[in-house]
């Protein structure tokens, strides 16, 4: 195990809410939607013998630390809107959780060529150091796509969010 002087030495500063600020897109009625970002780690403490786990803002992650991003979603005009799409980057300096994506009414497919397209995990293949083709593992996934499915109703929200860990 690293030493605290170690870890803190490497700790990573986070800004996902700028990062994704320039990176979320969404299709249709697009002025009628809200979006807001978080990214956020769980904090386990021990209170009174007993374990105690919350949720709080990623300000400074140590190697090896997972992080929960977050998008919510909302619906601000008075009908309701469908086709709403919202495509999240796994940052650079971060590696994907395998089967953390998240979105309730979502179809979720991935890239592993930097957004350029998506599919179901089991279809992505990459190159492998030997040149050949094999299967993509989560760690070679650099976006995640959510497509909600039917429509979200006026004032109504969801969330879409996945986990990552600093490399």
């Amino acid at each position: 195990m690293k030493s605290p002087a170690i870890q803190l030495s490497k700790l990573i500063n986070l800004s996902f809410a700028a990062l994704l600020a320039s990176t979320i897109s969404f299709s249709a009625y697009a002025a009628g939607v809200e979006f807001s970002n978080k990214a956020e780690v769980d904090v386990t403490t021990i209170k009174d013998g007993k374990k105690e786990t919350k949720r709080v803002a990623a300000k400074k992650v140590a190697p090896d630390g997972e992080v929960i991003y977050t998008t919510t979603f909302k619906n601000t005009i008075d009908k309701p809107i469908s086709n709403i799409m919202i495509t999240n980057p796994v940052p650079a300096n971060m590696l994907y959780s395998a089967d953390s994506a998240t979105g309730a009414n979502t179809v979720i497919t991935y890239s592993v060529d930097g957004g350029k397209t998506y599919d179901a995990p089991e279809k992505l293949t990459v190159a492998g150091k030997d040149g050949k083709r094999r299967p993509a593992q989560a760690a070679d996934f650099t976006d995640i796509r959510w497509i909600y499915k039917g429509d979200l109703a006026t004032g109504k929200s969801s969330d879409v969010g996945f986990k990552a860990k600093v490399k």
